[in-house]
């Protein structure tokens, strides 16, 4: 009988049988990154609530991607060992719990130890999202799949400031965080009802790749971390996740007080970005459908956004022109997304994704623990400028790191060239 699970060739697999993956995967991301931004828009009520610094609240997301870190550069382990569904389901599960928890806090050390069962549940998504993309969707489809699957997280990640900051100011942050808990809840009863299609069955053999994965490194479980690419693309994700941590956390603050943004305004910007960056991910789909482009396509995206974040640190902008700056930031991000996730892909061998997965999206949890402790120091400080002269420089290292992945890949694969 055919293993149905595994990938097969472009048009074998029906389209709804893609898109119900694809989905069900995009939903679960999104929780993933709307539980990322629970605590990061409600920091000034919680400033005043925990009589608490900027630091202290930023150390919080700091415990929580420390978490989130650890547990997903060690579950890509488990994924690749007992599969991706009960992972999710218990990663999800732990999100809802963490999001009950913030609303019942009474202390900062409640909120720390929540963080850290936050971050716990969030640390097993990439590896699980993934490899479920990896094995099940398609191969003609999977640009598509990584586009949707980081317009999912985008709009995660813009639906939390949107939701919590109007429900908080109508009623409180802890009837807020019990709306999050439970929008949690319902995503989880939705992907077990709809469990069959997440299944994989028994692990397939992988055909050695042709994007560029040196099949022959991957030997062992850890034989992958011999792969420089690998690494290289480790390091991308961590300068990545500092420049989305500055976003999310800081940037609408500095906003405030250098361009005297209203609260409210404030809030939205972060929404605004990720909206601009998810559809942006649309077009960068199509775009990362050529694999060859990918590094230029994520140059022309981070140096525009970099751009950006340079006129709001030193120029003057209007209050009101500033959620549209926000905007075309998230533009440029949204539209080298699908090829980030391409890069990545090209760098992996065959049977590994879950652990490759796990150790490279580690950067990501690692750049947005420490980006709280620079830039929450700053906010403290009033630099305000500073904010986003800093997004502007971390968002030019990353254009290099991209090139570098290339050139390492492409380094690996040259002795494989001459000797075929």
């Amino acid at each position: 009988m055919t293993n149905t699970t595994a990938p097969t060739p472009a048009g074998g697999v029906p389209l709804r049988q893609d898109a119900g993956v694809i989905g069900l995967v995009g939903i679960a991301h999104m929780v993933s990154h709307f539980s990322q931004l629970l605590l990061a828009p409600l920091f000034p009520w919680l400033k005043d609530a925990f009589n608490v610094s900027y630091a202290e609240l930023g150390f919080l997301m700091t415990l929580f991607f420390v978490t989130s870190c650890v547990v997903q550069a060690t579950s890509g382990f488990v994924v690749d060992r007992f599969g991706p569904r009960p992972v999710l389901f218990g990663g999800l599960a732990l999100l809802a719990a963490a999001a009950f928890g913030y609303a019942a806090s009474t202390s900062y050390w409640m909120l720390a130890m929540f963080s850290i069962v936050a971050g716990v549940g969030n640390g097993v998504f990439h590896p699980v999202d993934y490899t479920l993309l990896n094995r099940k969707v398609s191969p003609k489809r999977l640009g598509h799949a990584y586009s949707v699957h980081g317009i999912t997280g985008s709009l995660g990640w813009a639906l939390a400031p949107a939701m919590l900051v109007p429900i908080t100011i109508a009623s409180s942050w802890r009837v807020a965080l019990v709306c999050a808990g439970a929008y949690a809840v319902v995503v989880l009863v939705v992907l077990l009802v709809n469990r069959s299609q997440l299944a994989l069955g028994a692990p397939a053999a992988e055909k050695a790749p042709t994007s560029g994965a040196p099949g022959a490194a991957a030997e062992g479980n850890f034989g992958f971390l011999r792969i420089p690419a690998v690494w290289m693309c480790f390091a991308f994700f961590f300068f990545y996740a500092i420049a989305l941590g500055i976003v999310q956390a800081f940037a609408p603050g500095a906003a405030r007080e250098l361009h005297a943004v209203l609260l409210a305004t404030a809030g939205l910007c972060v929404t605004v970005y990720m909206v601009c960056s998810a559809g942006a991910m649309v077009l960068g789909g199509f775009l990362a459908a050529d694999p060859t482009r990918c590094e230029k396509l994520v140059a022309v995206g981070f140096g525009f956004s970099a751009c950006v974040a340079l006129v709001l640190g030193v120029a003057s902008v209007p209050a009101l022109l500033v959620p549209v700056m926000f905007g075309l930031m998230g533009l440029g991000a949204g539209i080298a997304g699908p090829s980030r996730d391409m890069i990545v892909k090209r760098a992996t061998p065959p049977n590994a994704s879950g652990r490759v997965y796990g150790v490279v999206y580690s950067g990501l949890d690692i750049g947005q623990a420490i980006a709280p402790l620079i830039f929450g120091t700053l906010m403290d400080h009033r630099q305000y400028s500073a904010i986003f002269i800093g997004l502007a420089l971390v968002q030019a290292v990353l254009i290099g790191s991209a090139f570098n992945v290339g050139r390492v890949r492409r380094t690996a694969l040259a002795p494989m060239a001459a000797s075929a």
